[in-house]
């Protein structure tokens, strides 16, 4: 496949996500009638089953189809609070076992962009990539003047598959709106409209990985590799080599003698401080972007995604969580309709709702992580509120900050961590005073 896609591949990829969307879909409403009088024990061994084939489907296609699909399945791989276990052991392998690129391809692209050889510019390059994900893949090598380099190469055709799954997307986003009138999926795929292009230039990654480097200099546990201009374009990034243990890998940490609750209240810490102290964070903290050194030591690689908070936002986000740690029920819905939600009817008690859905989930994930029948009980009841009076518009920063809270969350439930994150937020969150001046 070249730069561009023809009719018959777009077709291709419309119609295999089509099906795959729809196939899980009709599923689940399947096992529904067909487990109806069955004992709870069998429907449970059912419904296991079922999540495993749906998973296996997920992956299946989106190593298959690449794109965007591999990072919404990164996402739910990433978020072990939410999703059931056969989810996450199946999703989870997307975060960095994909399938590479034929090294001629990325040579190719290498040379392209860089004007000049291989030879000419790497003194060693690894021609087995050390990583592959969504929009490229990352190959070790050796500067002539002895650097060891990490060069991040963008696949050659993925601008135009992802303005196909952009379009996919939204006709999706559309039909589920009608089937699920709960809630306006039109925002998630505006923000992916948005970012999506932004992710594909690494120039604007570069900068956005020196900015969070800048934010957190003089802190040594946090390490952002430096960038290497002189052989960065829009699609190649050269970057500096820095190992480190995948954070999930949990017998690697603790045989390296690391303390994984000190790891997950590191990696807490440190983007609890992006939001509130710095305003800017690094937004994709999946477990193939983090790794760990001893001390501990927080690795954080891959900007593609980053987000500035406006100042008004960002004030405004903190007096809701100052309400939110202060069960201040109509601080609360005040600071959600200030900062843009919009609810179907007029009615504070969906805010409050919507409230208590965070502190809960954010202060008891640990239990919910053992015993997935309250999980389960707990969902359903906010789902039968928020389906009387649906949010209908969530604004695109909350949705990230989301983002990053929930995997993180998902984070500690993976790695068992004994980890309070509403009292953690208790120590990050500044005074609304103190964020005005």
């Amino acid at each position: 496949m070249n730069g561009s896609m023809n009719a018959l591949q777009r077709a291709h990829r419309s119609l295999s996500l089509g099906w795959l969307a729809a196939s899980i879909f009709a599923g689940y409403r399947w096992h529904g009638w067909r487990t109806r009088r069955l004992p709870p024990d069998e429907t449970q061994r059912r419904l296991s089953a079922l999540h495993r084939r749906n998973a296996e489907r997920i992956y299946d296609t989106a190593a298959r189809l690449k794109g965007l699909l591999i990072k919404v399945g990164q996402l739910v791989g990433a978020r072990a609070d939410i999703f059931p276990d056969e989810y996450i052991e199946v999703l989870s392998r997307l975060h960095d076992t994909l399938p590479p690129r034929p090294y001629a391809v990325i040579r190719h692209v290498i040379e392209s962009e860089l004007g000049a050889s291989i030879d000419d510019i790497f003194a060693e390059l690894n021609q087995t990539a050390i990583a592959a994900a969504s929009l490229a893949q990352v190959h070790r090598g050796r500067l002539h003047d002895g650097r060891d380099v990490a060069v991040k190469v963008q696949y050659p055709e993925i601008e135009a598959i992802v303005r196909v799954d952009l379009q996919n997307m939204r006709l999706l986003a559309r039909v589920a709106g009608r089937l699920l009138r709960d809630f306006d999926f039109t925002s998630i795929v505006d923000e992916l409209s948005e970012n999506a292009p932004l992710e594909l230039d690494f120039i604007h990654e570069g900068h956005n990985a020196e900015t969070s480097a800048e934010n957190f200099a003089g802190q040594e546990d946090i390490i952002i590799p430096r960038i290497y201009w002189e052989h960065t374009t829009r699609r190649v990034l050269v970057m500096e080599f820095v190992d480190g243990i995948k954070i999930t890998d949990v017998a690697a940490l603790k045989a390296a003698e690391i303390d994984i609750n000190a790891v997950v209240h590191l990696v807490t810490e440190s983007y609890l401080r992006q939001i509130f102290a710095h305003g800017f964070f690094h937004a994709d903290p999946h477990p193939g972007n983090l790794f760990v050194q001893p001390g501990p030591k927080l690795v954080i690689v891959d900007y593609g995604l980053a987000k500035q908070l406006q100042p008004g936002f960002l004030q405004g986000f903190i007096r809701l969580m100052t309400a939110l740690i202060a069960a201040d029920q109509s601080g609360l819905a005040q600071a959600f309709r200030d900062l843009g939600f919009h609810t179907r009817h007029e009615d504070d008690a969906v805010f409050e709702a919507l409230g208590e859905s965070m502190i809960t989930r954010l202060s008891r994930s640990a239990e919910f992580n053992q015993n997935r029948q309250l999980l389960f009980e707990f969902q359903e009841r906010m789902m039968r509120i928020f389906r009387e009076n649906p949010v209908v518009r969530i604004p695109g920063e909350f949705l990230y900050i989301g983002r990053v809270l929930g995997l993180l969350s998902g984070l500690g439930a993976q790695l068992g961590a004994e980890i309070d994150l509403m009292e953690v937020l208790g120590e990050q969150v500044p005074s609304p005073a103190a964020s005005t001046q």
